[in-house]
């Protein structure tokens, strides 16, 4: 397809990641009253990196999505499921995958995801537990670093598919926004 004809497409077919990230982001800010309400959002955010980054298919990112929207979805309405560890576990998982298949280069795979993901999941699992004002500030700055590793990503088009990087970055930017208001408003 050429260039010409992506243009004569309208805005929100050539958007739909953004618009996705927007409908997303509405839906996990609903009814929140805390940071803490979204922190394994973080996890998953490093979670989807990870896993696309082990199974060495950009295009796997969107089944990892779907596999953590599972999670953390478990995790926000059944009594005793922490999604963080969850994925940390599933994480693990598929390092092992992905190591005994050769994922340990390109740095930028695994390696370099995994280290992402265990700040991503730290960051989560401190919210989860702090008050209301630290764990916001803590998910807000872990959505909005992942919005900047989003862009890069997106940019250098790797890891992940183009579509999850950009639907990523708005829903991190509009849920950090999220987060910031209800924590200080």
């Amino acid at each position: 397809m050429s260039t010409a004809e992506v243009r004569e497409r309208p805005w929100v077919v050539r958007r739909w990641p953004a618009v996705a990230g927007v409908a997303m982001a509405a839906f996990a800010g609903i009814g929140i009253s805390s940071g803490a309400e979204v922190a394994a959002i973080v996890t998953a955010s490093g979670f989807v990196y990870l896993g696309s980054a082990a199974l060495q298919r950009r295009k796997a990112a969107w089944p990892v999505f779907a596999i953590s929207f599972v999670v953390v979805g478990l995790g926000s309405n059944v009594p005793g499921i922490n999604a963080t560890w969850w994925m940390v576990a599933l994480a693990a998982a598929l390092i092992v995958y992905g190591v005994t298949r050769g994922a340990l280069r390109p740095s930028w795979g695994v390696p370099l995801q995994a280290v992402a993901l265990a700040v991503c999941a730290a960051a989560a699992l401190v919210a989860a537990d702090a008050n209301q004002t630290l764990a916001g500030v803590v998910v807000a700055a872990g959505l909005f670093a992942h919005t900047a590793w989003d862009i890069y990503h997106h940019r250098t088009q790797r890891v992940v598919v183009r579509s999850m990087a950009e639907f990523c970055a708005v829903l991190d930017t509009l849920l950090a926004v999220i987060v910031l208001a209800v924590t200080f408003a």
